[in-house]
């Protein structure tokens, strides 16, 4: 009989290639921008770009992807290994992508027209997708840090939610509304 594993859930997970490492996050920002797509990080690691340093354990990358680049990004992940999940939440332009190991990317596409007015998709506002920040060293774009702010803050908060939006109060100098406290 074997002894069940000593090592943390989460080293465990990351053995199994579940979690989504900064190692992978940088691996895929790296491989898209090599190849003229550009992409920002959104989401749990957007919050961690934005603080320059990883708070918490992330399952998945969110990023936001131009419309007019989403084809070529789209092959351009199938040639990582990445392939739509589909499990009946997905839209043409929000659907999350999975390796096959574990690692999924969910994938917010938009599209602005000339004049900034979002015509398709995730209705990213004009001006929000101008953050940098920093994984493992490497300078990202990103949602700006108000936006990523204002985007954690409008829905009940789970802890990590809380937690996320106490480090953007704390690094920028946000308020903290009382339903995040």
């Amino acid at each position: 009989m074997t002894e069940p594993s000593r090592e943390p859930s989460s080293i465990r997970r990351a053995a199994l290639g579940v979690l989504m490492d900064a190692e992978a996050v940088c691996g895929i920002y790296d491989y898209l921008a090599g190849r003229g797509v550009r992409i920002w990080i959104d989401g749990g690691w957007c919050v961690d770009a934005l603080l320059g340093r990883q708070t918490r354990e992330h399952p998945d990358l969110d990023v936001a992807v131009d419309h007019k680049d989403e084809v070529e990004f789209a092959a351009l992940m199938q040639g990582l290994g990445y392939t739509k999940r589909r499990d009946g939440d997905d839209t043409a332009w929000n659907y999350v992508l999975t390796d096959g190991r574990g690692r999924s990317v969910d994938v917010h596409v938009f599209e602005y027209d000339e004049s900034g007015k979002n015509v398709y998709g995730i209705a990213y506002p004009y001006g929000s997708l101008t953050g940098q920040g920093t994984i493992n060293g490497r300078a990202v774009d990103c949602v700006a840090p108000e936006w990523m702010f204002t985007f954690k803050t409008a829905y009940t908060p789970q802890d990590k939610d809380r937690e996320d939006v106490h480090a953007l109060g704390e690094k920028f100098g946000f308020e903290i509304p009382p339903s995040h406290r």
